[in-house]
């Protein structure tokens, strides 16, 4: 019963109750539902990563067996990572296999492989080009406006620019680097990079070094400030076997971005048998500026031939570091699981288009600049069966090393043997040819004056050695001693010869402390005509 104000009373029906209870209950029901709900997908958000501050493969589904293909739960997961600005580590204790889609996992956050293993397969791919991990910038190249020329070392561009850029330009209207021998081309577009400053001044360390008469294109790249780091990992590569012709694989991490430090990868190779296509580099910088590669271990390729341009058969480059158009990029503590001295392996390295590459504690087959450096270092590293093989211009330093080459360096033929600059050598070690019965020269090359290779070539101006011992205990039994020069041009040795392409020839050599096994002095060259002009002298005499 139920009392009223007024006093009456009314009787209440339960079934009444009953029904407004049930529809209380329903309506609390569904607010939990929907409580649970908004709360699962809150959790599966949590759970692919972002209330723990990191992203890991197994949250979008990598297995980690070896067997199963997880790249695509890997593209995800670093997709993922990218969107919410979180740090990316890999399964402690996990073997990630990758498989030949054309996929390709982006990253653009801290990344850590930590003791995973990767498993490359190469065997079958879609698209051998496409890197299986890509770091690209942040920021657009746009292109700058109303500079229609440049000159060498010019200072500053005549441009605002919204910070530190990289800075390339090109001209399509001039031919450089064209080569010459069995690879033999029509050359590249004149091409330069380099850093500039908001006010247009140019990094005097990486300093224009071409004169553009004309400028077809001419674009800048604000520099990513902040650094991004990729650490640990250990990748097996299972190689290629595909037609033995110039289509380089790039299944590796491309590097796209300024300010990068890759530390502690370990990269190796199997399945190479008698054939198969180049590589790229499984670490590949391009475009960008400041990246630095160190505890890392590579790999060296098998060497495969093919026929080159010229028609006649050719031993094929093929590389685990390639670097190209960057400034500023070094490898410090790295080596190489091959031995330095097989050369069934081609050289670890090469790089195009570069300034201010530096190597410093490596242990490589080779150091290699195709298309030019501008500026080199090499520091307490040994350099193993190719050596030290490099055109350019500015400074080369060589100092605390072994190497093992041919040469203590070698000015590649096929590009001019050219050096518009300085070679600095201290406390080195040169063993030739490995060891060899060989007749030792310091600076290899030749140059017959023939051929256009769309610029002047130089030899280098001054060429400084200090401490350095010459292991050619082994040698032939007609030899005189090692040469500071091998013999450019075997034609060149009266005023008959005629150079259609005159280079210009080192002016001054200074010698302290250079010793050889053998007791024999240092010469010239085998071709004293040739060098007839440069000066040699021992650093006290100056």
């Amino acid at each position: 019963m139920l009392k009223t104000k007024e006093g009456h009373t009314h009787r209440v029906h339960k079934s009444g109750i009953t029904k407004r209870a049930n529809k209380v209950r329903a309506g609390l029901a569904l607010w939990l539902c929907l409580c649970l709900c908004a709360w699962s997908a809150t959790a599966s958000e949590d759970a692919a990563g972002k209330s723990k501050d990191v992203v890991r493969y197994g949250d979008f589904g990598a297995r980690g067996d070896g067997v199963t293909d997880d790249m695509e739960a890997i593209v995800k997961a670093h997709a993922y990572a990218n969107q919410h600005g979180l740090p990316v580590r890999a399964d402690a204790g996990a073997t990630y296999s990758m498989g030949g889609k054309d996929r390709t996992a982006v990253i653009q956050t801290d990344t850590d492989f930590g003791s995973a293993r990767f498993i490359i397969d190469d065997t079958a791919v879609e698209n051998h080009r496409s890197p299986i991990f890509l770091v690209p910038s942040e920021q657009e190249p746009f292109a700058l406006k109303d500079i229609t020329s440049l000159k060498r070392n010019q200072s500053r561009i005549d441009v605002s620019l919204p910070g530190s850029c990289l800075v390339r330009v090109t001209n399509s209207k001039e031919k450089h680097f064209i080569r010459y021998g069995a690879n033999q081309d029509n050359g590249a577009s004149q091409t330069d990079i380099f850093i500039a400053d908001n006010n247009g001044n140019v990094d005097p360390r990486t300093p224009i070094i071409w004169d553009f008469d004309h400028i077809t294109g001419i674009t800048a790249q604000i520099l990513d400030k902040t650094p991004l780091t990729i650490t640990g990992g250990h990748f097996t590569t299972k190689a290629n076997q595909a037609e033995s012709t110039y289509s380089y694989y790039g299944r590796g991490i491309a590097i796209r971005r300024s300010n990068v430090v890759v530390d502690g990868l370990t990269h190796l190779i199997t399945g190479e048998g008698d054939h198969g296509a180049p590589y790229g580099g499984f670490i590949n910088i391009s475009s960008c500026a400041n990246v630095t590669v160190k505890n890392t271990v590579f790999t060296g390729h098998k060497t495969y031939r093919t026929i080159g341009s010229a028609g006649v058969p050719v031993s094929m480059g093929t590389y685990d570091i390639l670097v190209g158009n960057a400034v500023n990029v070094s490898f410090v503590n790295c080596s190489q699981t091959n031995d330095i001295k097989d050369g069934t392996y081609w050289g670890l390295m090469g790089s195009n288009y570069c300034k201010n590459i530096v190597l410093d504690q490596c242990v490589f087959s080779r150091f290699d600049a195709h298309k030019g450096v501008a500026n080199a270092t090499i520091r307490h590293s040994t350099l193993g069966y190719m050596g030290i093989n490099a055109i350019g211009c500015g400074t080369f330093l060589v100092e605390n090393s072994t190497v093992y080459g041919n040469s203590l360096i070698n000015l590649r033929s096929d590009y001019g043997s050219t050096w518009r600059g300085d070679f600095i050598f201290r406390n080195c070690v040169f063993v030739p040819a490995c060891g060899r019965p060989v007749t030792a020269s310091l600076i290899g090359g030749s140059y017959s004056g023939q051929h256009d290779f769309g610029y002047t070539c130089y030899m280098p101006e001054t060429i400084t050695i200090e401490s350095l011992h010459i292991d050619d205990t082994n040698h032939p039994d007609n030899y005189r001693g090692p040469a500071i020069f091998a013999n450019f041009n075997p034609k060149f040795i009266d005023d008959s010869y005629v150079e259609k392409y005159p280079s210009i020839k080192t002016r001054e050599v200074l010698l302290k402390k250079v010793t050889s096994a053998s007791g024999k002095p240092l010469r010239v060259s085998d071709n004293p005509y040739m060098f007839r002009d440069v000066i040699v002298r021992s650093v006290e005499d100056r």
